[in-house]
């Protein structure tokens, strides 16, 4: 194999992206059958005024989480949870049996373990001595 180049770049250009994306889907899709996955939002706003909102995507019947984000000035008014409660419906409807997510930040494990997560990994010292969560 003396003919293999290898480069390493410090971005990700798009066809690259869609070719190695590809590439896993088809060998997945050949393992677990087609994962009919599909992206998935919540939006928060107040007023005109974006404060949060979720994102991830569905697929084969899991939800996982990706980010969940609410501006500081509007936490501890249980848009957290409104939110994961938003994608947890939508999940069902398409089918999901179950979710998954990460966190850094100690208090959303704690509203995530309200909702029912359960901690099955921990990555001690991540990173400065912070703690990262798979739920």
């Amino acid at each position: 194999m003396n003919d293999i180049t290898l480069s390493v770049t410090d971005w990700i250009d798009s066809s690259f992206e869609t070719d190695v994306a590809g590439g896993l889907a088809t060998f997945n899709a050949a393992q677990l059958g087609p994962s009919g996955q599909r992206d998935l939002a919540v939006s928060v706003y107040r007023g005109d005024d974006f404060v949060g909102g979720l994102a991830g995507f569905t697929a084969w019947d899991w939800l996982f989480v990706k980010w969940l984000w609410i501006r500081k000035d509007t936490r501890r008014a249980g848009l957290g949870a409104r939110v994961l409660d938003a994608a947890e419906a939508e999940a069902i409807k398409r089918g999901c049996r179950a979710a998954w997510l990460d966190t850094l930040n100690p208090s959303a494990r704690d509203l995530y373990l309200r909702h029912g997560y359960a901690v099955f990994g921990e990555l001690a010292d991540f990173h400065a001595g912070q703690m990262r969560y798979f739920m």
